[in-house]
């Protein structure tokens, strides 16, 4: 499959770029994998088939591009690639849905199988065996592992099983330009959004076209050509910020004439291990993180008129890190 590494857009980087004119400006990245080539049956081998469902496995989540326009000379493909059929987005779905649940399906009997010969010899495999035939029921009506009704523990097992169709999903929207200029008029996203919203999922529109051309602008042009489309940021933009929160991440900031960069950490993260980020001695000796506010540096104009206005914090090792933290870790190894 092709690989994609991009830039987490940050208007926060930005302004500490403009601010401090560092050497090198570093943003966040996201990598997205391209997997081609699913069609009816990968499960049992058609298509790309297992190496498509192998390639699913080793990501974090998955962004479903969904086509939501006609267009007679581009071929719409459902099971077999000679074959153009009508636009559906609801059967594309559904099929990419079947496809993942049937190999967790098959997975899901394998670990029965597993925790039942493991509770021959200890009994604490039996909650398994209940959890993931409860779960094996629900996958054979066609439903995904992420809309299994769980408590926490239960939830732990199955993560352990790493399934396809538990994985977090974004819907991409494909449309044309008169789609995109009015998506919520647009059918096939209508029925893209109904299906998002019984599993909680987000839907991007996004028009492949348009997004070509708004790749090869930059600076001022790029931002003259979104404001004539409507838009404040281009479809491809919104998915990456889109991406990076399904995936529980978040950024914090450093800053300096040498570098300004954002680094990436999962929500939740302590400040010693946002600094191990860094560089593992930053972690090793920790002493505290001196934090101010995006907000409060940029009405301060600067760092020393942020400290002489009390605004930047000193937080310990309890300090649970915050998107778009302005962050020096003082350390001593």
């Amino acid at each position: 499959p092709n690989v994609g590494v991009v830039a987490v857009p940050d208007h926060r980087l930005d302004a500490l770029t403009e601010m401090y004119h560092p050497k090198k400006t570093t943003p966040a990245v996201v990598e997205f994998v391209d997997i081609a080539g699913l069609v009816k049956g990968a499960s049992k081998g058609q298509g790309l088939g297992n190496k498509f469902l192998a390639n699913i496995r080793e990501c974090d989540a998955i962004v479903h591009v969904v086509r939501c326009f006609d267009d007679e000379n581009i071929m719409h493909v459902v099971a077999d690639t000679s074959t153009n059929v009508p636009v559906d987005p609801a059967g594309d779905i559904g099929v990419i849905d079947i496809e993942l649940i049937m190999a967790d399906v098959e997975m899901v009997e394998r670990r029965i199988d597993k925790a039942q010969k493991a509770a021959k010899g200890d009994k604490k495999y039996l909650r398994e065996v209940e959890v993931f035939s409860a779960l094996k029921d629900w996958l054979n009506d066609g439903n995904s592992a992420r809309s299994f009704d769980c408590d926490e523990d239960d939830a732990a097992i199955i993560a352990a099983a790493e399934l396809l169709s538990l994985k977090p999903i974004i819907y991409a929207a494909n449309l044309d330009e008169e789609g995109f200029a009015d998506c919520h008029a647009n059918a096939y996203y209508k029925v893209v959004e109904e299906l998002a919203a019984k599993e909680g999922a987000q839907v991007i529109p996004v028009c492949a076209k348009l997004e070509a051309e708004i790749a090869e602008l930059d600076g001022e042009e790029k931002k003259m050509f979104l404001d004539d489309l409507g838009i404040a940021e281009s479809g491809l933009d919104r998915l990456i910020k889109a991406s990076y929160a399904l995936l529980g991440l978040i950024s914090f900031l450093t800053s300096g004439e040498d570098e300004c960069r954002a680094w990436t950490i999962k929500r939740g993260t302590k400040a010693p291990q946002a600094a191990g980020k860094i560089h593992t001695d930053f972690e090793r000796g920790f002493i505290r993180a001196e934090v101010v506010n995006f907000d409060d540096l940029m009405a301060c104009g600067s760092m020393n008129a942020a400290k002489e206005k009390g605004l930047v914090r000193s937080e310990g090792k309890e300090y649970v890190m915050k998107d778009g933290d302005i962050v020096l870790f003082r350390f001593n190894v």
